[in-house]
This record gives C-alpha cells, structure tokens and sequence, in this order.
C-alpha cells in the first residue's frame, strides 16, 4: 500500500499552486478510532485530507483547526494539522450512511446531504495570543466545493479543490487523496483557461489513487507537465494528547466540579475526543491538582 504524503508544487512557470495528497491509511486510522459508517468516514476523511495540504501553507509552530458545522445528520467536526503533516479530528455522529437514491451519483455516498447546509470555519493559531478564525457558508457539504468556496471568499485566493474517499464493502478505506490548485496574482488568463478546462473534466482523485496514482503523477496530470516540485511531506493522523495536558484541564476546573469529582466520584476518567484514548486521575491525583492550584 502506498505510504501517505503530501507534495506542494508551482506549476505553469510558479503562477500557480498546487497541492496534492494520498491519504488513504490516515483516513482508516481515523475511521478505525471513530467506528464511522461509510458516509461519516467519508465526510471525516474528506476533511482530514484537506487539513493535511492546508496545514502545509502555515510555518512551524502554527496551526488550524477546521470546523464543519452543519444542520445534517452528522452534526459537526473537527480537524487540527500543522505543517509537519499532523493530522487529528472528530466527528460528532460517526454513525451516518446516506447513500444517492437517484441521478447521476446513484448508489455513492451522499456527503452533502449527511453534512447538509452550515458554515466552514478555519481558525489559525499563528503562534501569537490572539487566534484568527474565518468562516464561509457550506455550499454543497461535499467538503471541496465547500472549501473552494471558502478559498475564494475568505482568503481572496481563486482555487480548485477536489478531494475523495472510496470506500470499501466491509467499511474500510479504499482509496483517500486530494489536490489544492491556487492562482497567483500574475496568472495569464489562458492559463486559467486551461486549468478549468483540465478540472471540469478530471477524474474523481479517490478513483486515480485506487488505481495506483501517485500524487507526482496526479500532480503531471494537474499541471500538463509544467510542475516544479517544491516539497514532499509524509502525513498522518497524530494526537498528542498526555496526561499532563488533562491534569492542566482537570485544574481549570471550578471549585465546585472539582470537589464532586474528589469526594463524591473518587476519580475523574477523561477520554480524548481525538484519539479515544482514556486516562484515570485517582482520588490522591485529584487531590494533588487541586492542592497545586492553590
């Protein structure tokens, strides 16, 4: 099985941008955490492949956290990347499957409808003490129409964004990947011409990545052949969460919660959204994260 990786590439002699990535294990490893049905794990791993390549636009240190609220069956998620490929999210209702009854997508899973109508929200924490969140309206809930819009509106950047996750029978993840096309201020108009020509009538990503694509090949096939590579990053969905980070959480707790969990629970169990990983704190913890904050 391919490896996950992301490239970030100039093409059409550096008057656009383009990102592509293969996601496939991190969309599983995402999907085995959560139990999503297949059109949760499309619609999470849809996310998470976007926030992959938007992470590589931000410095070290800095990161985003996209957030999906809609007003279908799903509900909400979230995803957080940085620039070194890290990926995490959740999804408020993993257990979604909607597929298309009728039409040309009949029989695919029907994402826009499982995320229905809401807004996009990007909020990037540069490393400084104020965040800066920016949001758009969900245009189709099928995460790339969505983002192309919020591209175009939000950070005044015309973009093309295509992104798939396939599937399988018994659930797992066939094929997961994406692309990110951004013009640059000093693109020549037949230049754009070409490229919404070569988007209109590109293959589903997923379907290539399943075949055997690369993403240097799906990056040619974006590019006619003009492609500059700038840089190739491995991704995969990471959570970082400790015990020392809980305990900092358990502290801010007020007076009072804190006390019932001391005295009336004897112990706190916390389970990370991310990773569903759990931890314990013991009546003697509790006691010595509410003696420290004194």
């Amino acid at each position: 099985m391919m490896k996950d990786y992301a490239l970030i590439a100039y093409a059409y002699d550096k008057t656009v941008r383009i990102y592509v990535a293969t996601s496939t294990n991190l969309v599983e490893k995402a999907r085995k955490i959560h139990e999503t049905w297949p059109t949760a794990t499309a619609a999470l791993g849809r996310t998470l492949t976007v926030s992959a390549m938007m992470g590589m636009m931000y410095k070290e240190g800095e990161r985003i956290t996209l957030r999906i609220k809609g007003d279908g069956p799903i509900g909400s998620i979230l995803v957080e990347s940085n620039p070194l490929g890290e990926v995490r999210g959740e999804i408020q209702n993993p257990n979604v499957y909607i597929k298309y009854e009728t039409g040309p997508k009949k029989g695919k899973l029907n994402v826009g409808e499982a995320i229905g109508k809401g807004f996009l929200h990007v909020t990037k924490d540069l490393g400084m003490k104020d965040f800066f969140t920016s949001s758009s309206e969900l245009q189709t809930g099928e995460v790339g129409d969505d983002f192309t819009y919020y591209f175009a509106v939000s950070e005044q950047t015309p973009s093309s964004v295509g992104v798939g996750v396939l599937v399988n029978v018994d659930q797992s993840v066939l094929a997961s990947g994406g692309y990110i096309l951004q013009l640059m201020p000093n693109v020549k108009e037949e230049t754009i011409q070409k490229i919404e020509k070569t988007v209109a009538e590109f293959p589903p990503v997923s379907s290539l990545i399943q075949t055997g694509k690369t993403p240097e090949e799906i990056l040619h096939m974006l590019s006619d052949g003009t492609e500059e590579i700038l840089k190739r990053q491995s991704i995969d969905y990471v959570c970082h969460c400790s015990k020392d980070g809980f305990a900092r959480s358990l502290s801010a707790l007020d007076q009072e919660t804190l006390q019932t969990l001391i005295h009336e629970d004897g112990q706190a169990e916390i389970e990370c959204h991310f990773c569903r990983k759990k931890y314990i704190f013991t009546k003697n913890e509790l006691v010595q994260i509410e003696k420290n904050r004194k």
